[in-house]
């Protein structure tokens, strides 16, 4: 492991009167802009596309909201927290026409960078402030006195700043609260893609639905299949947040944790050639250059996808187990 910094560590004079422009203002960007601002970040600007509806949020939230052109004209420092498959176009378009000299670039995953999706200017740092969960969990963290997990590294150093400057930065968001490690731009987006593809969302997903089916063929109702293989996924994914996962398996039952491991090895070796494959996916750029097209494309694939999962069964079956709940409470 790396050297985990805290905030007593970290000199945050380097972003003092500096203009920051944020791009975006979806979760990652309102938590970003609220945060360093809270912790007296001064000149911070929202830079939208026209007709962003997001506007009238970050104005009611006090922000001074600009044209991304005029963003780029105006800041010291743009991070650049939009969608990463619009990264490439924002660039090309808006920012990189119109930056002023020596700006810095701030970005919260390596995908643009080591995928090829942006080609910075050589004046300018380039840098990775990633702090590691949901964009709106940035947020929420910071107000009940913490923060997330923060790492950073740098691309390109035309200042001889650049580290200080993620540091700073990532400090600004509350992540000196909870620690901050250095990384590579190629390790962040690696871990980041594979993680969400393999294990957080398709893995998880994909389990829990062919568990969900295998029940239905066994007979067993829709709701109870339901509950067994998808709603009950949030309680051992908090017992693994609390406890790690050698901890969840003390606090489940000795029935579940005997039969866990039985079937473990064979899992793992069914899924491995997956995970690989994945990885080179990733690493080879294929994943970025598909995922890109398809949002240039108008998200067709990804649209279609998302409608289709709409309809699996289990949709239906949690519906009905959600509305009890509410009607109960």
């Amino acid at each position: 492991m790396t050297d985990v910094l805290y905030e007593a560590d970290i000199d945050a004079s380097v972003l003092r009167g500096r203009t920051l422009a944020i791009i975006g203002y979806g979760n990652h960007g309102r938590s970003h802009a609220l945060n360093l601002r809270d912790t007296g970040a001064e000149g911070v600007l929202v830079a939208l596309r026209e007709g962003s509806p997001n506007r009238a949020r970050a104005e009611a939230d006090g922000f001074e909201v600009v044209s991304l052109a005029d963003g780029a004209r105006r800041a010291d420092i743009v991070s650049l927290l939009a969608a990463d498959e619009a990264h490439g176009e924002i660039w090309r378009e808006h920012i990189a026409p119109n930056r002023k000299p020596g700006q810095a670039l701030i970005l919260c995953h390596g995908f643009s960078i080591d995928y090829g999706q942006i080609d910075p200017a050589p004046d300018g740092d380039v840098i990775l402030a990633a702090a590691k969960g949901p964009g709106g969990a940035v947020r929420t963290a910071f107000e009940r006195g913490g923060g997330l997990l923060g790492f950073w590294a740098v691309h390109q150093d035309a200042s001889g700043q650049a580290g200080a400057l993620a540091k700073a930065y990532l400090a600004g968001l509350g992540c000196g609260r909870a620690g901050i490690r250095e990384t590579s731009f190629r390790e962040e987006a690696l871990a980041d893609i594979l993680g969400e593809q393999a294990v957080l969302v398709g893995g998880v997903c994909a389990l829990a639905r062919e568990g969900f089916e295998t029940l239905i063929r066994a007979g067993i109702r829709p709701e109870m299949a339901y509950i067994d293989t998808v709603h009950e996924i949030k309680y051992i994914a908090d017992l693994i947040h609390e406890r790690g996962m050698a901890g969840m398996y003390e606090a489940i039952s000795d029935t579940a944790e005997f039969g866990a491991h039985e079937v473990e090895g064979a899992i793992r070796e069914a899924v491995r050639p997956v995970f690989e494959a994945i990885v080179k996916d990733v690493t080879s750029g294929a994943f970025a250059q598909r995922w890109v097209a398809d949002y240039e494309a108008g998200r067709k694939t990804l649209l279609a996808r998302r409608e289709a999962a709409g309809r699996h069964p289990a949709e239906a079956a949690g519906a009905a187990i959600r509305a009890g709940a509410a009607r109960r409470g």
